[in-house]
């Protein structure tokens, strides 16, 4: 039996899923989600990113109108028909001085590190994490893509987790890594799955979720809501497939 629109909710990690990492989303990828999939779905996108980076890769405020629920930073920042609905704090969580300590460690730490190149913004807080960059946020695509070959052989970023697990072991804090370049730190259950609390608190719930990401590996940072018990996970390796699993799941 066909589902309603309003029963099935289809949720997207953002890099890798409807973009190339850090990159703009196609016309085609923007054509085929409006005209094709909207109207069979409810729609939700769910990004460690804040919303003006999810801006400048989705197309401004046109996808905050067109998508049903927009959950920047994991789900801890809430939008919903393109209003902000909610919002968690991590400094009231971990407290200042805790906070203080960990961003002193990380930029000692990378202070230290010797690695190809480095350039700006190791540490970018965000509202519910920090996003930990040993390279630097500032660095060119080339750069980027560079780092990531790096990384892929020498380990730098699991390698600086395993050295924040043990200086900070007495705080409850899971380490995700995401994209190319950095990871992302925020407190234990502030993964992805944080924005189901929100989908949950609908009147009438969803007879199913689907959940599309590239990252599903344990330690990747889609691995939590792609393998929840309330979702059905989808495993993508870029937008392209992305839009294949798309048409085969509601047969466009």
């Amino acid at each position: 039996m066909e589902l309603k629109r309003d029963e099935i909710l289809l949720l997207f990690d953002v890099d890798g899923t409807l973009t190339q990492p850090r990159a703009l989303i196609t016309d085609e990828m923007k054509n085929f989600l409006y005209q094709k999939v909207l109207p069979r779905a409810t729609l939700g996108v769910v990004g460690g990113s804040d919303l003006e980076k999810m801006c400048e890769q989705l197309n401004g405020q046109e996808f905050l109108q067109k998508f049903d629920y927009v959950f920047p930073e994991n789900g801890l920042v809430q939008y919903e028909g393109g209003k902000e609905v909610g919002k968690v704090s991590i400094i009231h969580h971990l407290g200042e001085d805790t906070l203080k300590r960990f961003i002193n460690f990380c930029l000692h730490y990378i202070a230290d590190l010797d690695i190809p190149v480095k350039r700006g913004t190791f540490v970018e807080f965000r509202n519910g994490m920090l996003n930990i960059c040993p390279i630097g946020r500032n660095c060119s695509q080339e750069e980027r893509k560079e780092f990531y070959a790096y990384d892929n052989v020498h380990r730098v970023r699991q390698t600086m987790i395993d050295r924040l697990r043990e200086e900070f072991a007495e705080v409850d804090l899971t380490y995700s890594i995401g994209g190319q370049i950095s990871f992302d730190v925020y407190p234990v259950g502030w993964d992805k799955t944080f924005c189901l609390r929100h989908v949950f608190k609908r009147p009438v719930a969803f007879r199913e979720i689907h959940f599309f990401g590239d990252k599903t590996d344990p330690g990747g940072n889609d691995y939590e809501i792609y393998s929840h018990e309330k979702t059905i996970g989808h495993r993508v390796t870029s937008p392209d497939d992305t839009k294949k699993q798309l048409t085969e799941l509601l047969q466009l």
